[in-house]
């Protein structure tokens, strides 16, 4: 009698084993395929999460059923393991928080894997997003780790959502220049750069009178790829142009007044003769 029942347990022993491998292997090859394919209107993000989710999904199925083989009451093993869920969640209020937060930002997608963001004073590309926590690296190659409590809490910057960027290019004249001509000069440098779009049109405005020169913003459009290139080279372009016309560009100096409108106070330098 002994003798079968130990008969009894090896054989439950080895289909509770082979039950354990096939559905680990399982697990890894349905987590493998899905990274390789391409899903239709799926993002490198959602394929993440969908990879991980048939992944866990089927290692949980499968540790369920190897206990049911060996004899374990689920029932027990499910009303124990919410006790124990709810007693972690009080000891440790701020994993569940950025646990929280981690399934809002999966659901509002604000960005994706790839997607470069900036949060505070950190802007990266987006490598990972995790249940806890999303893991950026920054453009000077550091690895930074920002908790998802906090992303849900601040001004998150998603620089790669849209196909084009506006470069805003403020730049000061001085007040004697012709404001018609310095915007003919800049209109006529945005056409000629290829980087920039003729859709959506460049925008000349005037801000204001500032201390020493009349201040104008000049936006150009380009390219998502192509911002940085055109904000380094316009600047350049923008200073050759105006060193070629006479366009003055101004610093700041200050001007002293008696009372009168417009007359400032002549100033002179003496040269005190040595002793």
């Amino acid at each position: 009698m002994s003798s079968l029942m130990e008969q009894l347990n090896i054989i439950i022993l080895g289909k509770a084993a082979l039950i354990f491998v096939f559905g680990y292997l399982l697990a890894r090859l349905s987590r493998n395929g899905l990274d390789r394919v391409n899903i239709a209107n799926l993002t490198p993000h959602g394929r993440i999460l969908l990879s991980r989710a048939v992944y866990y999904g089927i290692l949980i199925l499968t540790l369920f059923s190897v206990m049911r083989e060996l004899g374990f009451d689920l029932s027990v093993i499910l009303g124990a393991a919410g006790i124990l869920s709810v007693a972690i969640g009080f000891a440790s209020q701020t994993s569940a928080s950025n646990l929280i937060s981690g399934l809002f930002l999966m659901m509002e997608r604000p960005f994706s894997v790839g997607d470069v963001i900036r949060v505070g004073t950190t802007t990266g590309e987006v490598i990972s997003i995790d249940l806890l926590s999303v893991k950026v690296r920054t453009f000077d190659n550091l690895f930074v780790r920002l908790p998802n409590e906090s992303m849900i809490k601040t001004e998150v910057t998603t620089l790669t959502r849209f196909p084009i960027r506006r470069a805003d290019i403020k730049v000061g004249v001085a007040y004697k220049e012709d404001i018609e001509k310095v915007k003919e000069i800049l209109t006529g440098l945005a056409e000629e750069n290829p980087i920039c779009l003729e859709e959506p049109a460049p925008l000349f405005i005037i801000l204001g009178f500032g201390n020493s020169s009349i201040d104008i913003q000049f936006s150009v459009w380009a390219k998502r790829e192509n911002f940085l290139s055109l904000k380094n080279t316009i600047y350049q372009e923008i200073k050759k142009a105006f060193d070629e016309h006479g366009i003055e560009i101004p610093f700041p100096h200050v001007s002293l007044y008696s009372g009168e409108a417009t007359k400032a106070i002549p100033i002179s330098i003496v040269e005190q003769p040595p002793k």
